[in-house]
């Protein structure tokens, strides 16, 4: 049967807030989706209703065709998740977290057994089987739940942003596990905030934000979206810039299509009308005395995409 994955309708509102809004998303067959959005734009929301974490103010979540609302266990039977960053008992070894894990999805001992082993040396942690956790890194930690998630053999498996907090050498090791479980005729469906992750693991994407899917497309048909006159730059800036000086001296200029806040000190934007418009746009904002000490292009074409619909948004 070939996995697939699919939201009708999905929405879940706490109170007053939507989190997440009327979600119409079908994934199919054996790669890797990544599911991308700004903090707090609805993906964790939405991976939590696909596993029975939550329960959907309305619609429905089907894995292999089931509803995960009507019939959860037959529906998560093919399906192995990681949401957020679950604690393993630091007195555990890597087996008997497994163990535990295999024990309490149903699984036979001698399957667990036999898989475990499998399942160790796809995450490379055979070494450290037998060693307890709580002396073990986050990113080694995070090796041993992607492990669990692997454990009942699933056709599905569901990562919510499976690097994030880990150092650059942990967030390396988790992405070319990752890319190595694209080899095993699996559906990965990833959520992630991290544009280069995706280009980097993924043969999809969908962007979320504020609770609405804006595209669901390939990488290769995201360069294709981009105008080719528009032109991406990151600008840093010797302090924080205010959001104000964003919205008054940045995002009005002439050419300014878009801008994006990466962090206090920094804001990308993409420019439209070619080298020209680029230079005046630069020489206003640095007239603007606003402390700007550098910029650099992008030739990202999922960021350009990902800046210009994030930014109809907000």
């Amino acid at each position: 049967m070939t996995p697939s994955i699919e939201a009708v309708e999905l929405t879940k509102q706490f109170g007053t807030f939507t989190a997440l809004d009327h979600l119409n998303l079908k994934l199919e067959g054996a790669k890797c989706v990544g599911f991308l959005g700004p903090n707090g734009a609805g993906k964790t929301t939405t991976l939590k209703m696909f596993t029975d974490l939550i329960f959907p103010t309305a619609g429905e979540a089907f894995i292999n065709g089931v509803s995960v609302q009507t019939d959860r266990k037959r529906a998560l039977t093919d399906c192995g998740d990681l949401i957020e960053t679950p604690e393993i008992y630091p007195s555990l070894t890597p087996l008997e977290a497994l163990e535990l894990s295999g024990a309490l999805r149903g699984m036979r001992p001698e399957e667990i057994r036999s898989r475990s082993a499998v399942v160790l040396e796809e995450v490379k942690m055979t070494e450290w089987a037998t060693q307890k956790v709580g002396r073990f890194s986050k990113g080694m930690k995070q090796r041993v739940n992607i492990a669990a998630s692997l454990l009942s053999d699933p056709d599905v498996v569901i990562l919510d942003e499976p690097s994030t907090g880990l150092d650059p050498r942990g967030m390396a090791e988790v992405r070319n596990i990752v890319r190595g479980l694209k080899k095993e005729n699996r559906l990965i469906f990833m959520s992630s905030h991290i544009l280069s992750e995706v280009v980097d693991i993924c043969d999809e994407v969908a962007l979320i934000n504020h609770g609405k899917l804006l595209f669901y497309d390939t990488l290769g048909n995201v360069s294709k979206r981009i105008t080719a006159s528009a032109t991406s730059v990151e600008l840093a800036f010797v302090g924080p810039i205010s959001d104000e000086a964003i919205g008054t001296q940045i995002v009005k200029l002439p050419g300014v299509s878009s801008v994006y806040r990466v962090d206090a000190q920094r804001v990308r934007m993409s420019i439209t009308g070619g080298r020209e418009a680029q230079a005046q746009v630069l020489e206003r904002i640095a007239a603007a005395h606003l402390g700007l000490v550098s910029f650099e292009p992008s030739q990202s074409a999922l960021e350009e995409l990902y800046l210009q619909e994030i930014s109809k948004g907000d």
